[in-house]
């Protein structure tokens, strides 16, 4: 692995980390609804959103030098790291409440990614690949990005946080690996070509449109649940992506390395589950034994 490219995926998730700690800042204080597009716009002249905005721009471009030096499936994964920079951020910033199973989700995450970064090494690969693979590819994760959004106000907050994380990730992850190729062709053939290319403008669309839903996600107030969501999904569709489009492939020798690397990425991101699935459960206990006792014969409100 390229330990410079490495440090730049992790400096990325840390910068993702602080945007998305500023954005739920911001739109807690400004009382912003989930979902609610006008009270969305009105987030455009807060100073903490619009400094989230700069954190976010600063991890895509860091990001990019990363997926400029090494390939799509080792850059991604170490996005996972974002929930681990997340939860101290969340702790300082919006006083979100870290649980016992928030760190135990991290403690995982750091194993596996530990493991996967020790033994991972791609081999192959292509920088692109003709449209009609892409374009294969994009009718399933537009169907799947659509069941989800349709299920999406169908259960709680945290619910709610999960399914338009989900569909956040995925699109991130969508954009992350056109990314790969929009750099590459950056390099060989200069501005004026990548403007010319459908890359640049579907990375584009699939980054915006993950950000606005990952603005809904973190309206829920469920920093941690947002952003591991995000950090899942978005690895997985673009290690997938990475395999499947861009043939990229965990098989050099020995063949040992490969299997412990897939068991270390799948490690992390069952870390990152288990501190997703918390769900701010105790503090919702302790609201419920704070109530005061219902009197004898008394209806409950």
């Amino acid at each position: 692995m390229d330990e410079v490219a490495a440090l730049l995926a992790i400096l990325a998730a840390a910068s993702f980390a602080l945007a998305a700690t500023l954005w739920q800042r911001a739109t807690m204080a400004a009382g912003v609804e989930a979902g609610a597009p006008k009270a969305f716009v009105s987030l455009l002249t807060n100073g903490v959103w619009l400094l989230g905005l700069v954190a976010q721009i600063l991890g895509v471009l860091l990001q990019a030098a990363a997926l400029d030096r090494g390939r799509v499936a080792i850059i991604q994964p170490l996005l996972v790291t974002t929930i681990i920079w997340a939860m101290p951020l969340g702790y300082f910033l919006t006083n979100q409440t870290i649980t016992r199973r928030h760190i135990l989700g991290a403690a995982i995450v750091v194993v596996g990614l530990a493991i996967f970064a020790s033994v991972g090494d791609p081999a192959g690969g292509v920088d692109d690949a003709p449209a009609s693979d892409w374009i294969s590819a994009f009718i399933v994760i537009g169907a799947v990005c659509i069941g989800l959004l349709l299920f999406g106000r169908r259960g709680g907050l945290s619910t709610e946080a999960a399914v338009f994380g989900a569909t956040a990730g995925i699109l991130y992850g969508v954009s992350a690996t056109l990314m790969k190729p929009v750099v590459e062709d950056l390099h060989a053939n200069g501005f004026g070509a990548v403007l010319e290319s459908w890359e640049l403008w579907v990375m584009a669309v699939t980054g915006i449109a993950g950000f606005y839903l990952q603005q809904i996600s973190l309206a829920t107030g469920r920093l941690v649940t947002s952003v591991a969501t995000v950090s899942v999904a978005n690895p997985v569709v673009s290690v997938l992506l990475g395999v499947l489009v861009l043939q990229e492939r965990l098989d050099q020798p020995p063949a040992w390395h490969a299997v412990l690397a897939v068991g270390g990425l799948a490690l992390a991101l069952l870390g990152a589950v288990v501190a997703a699935s918390s769900s701010e459960q105790e503090p919702e206990a302790e609201a419920a034994t704070s109530r005061p006792p219902v009197p004898a014969g008394a209806q409950p409100a």
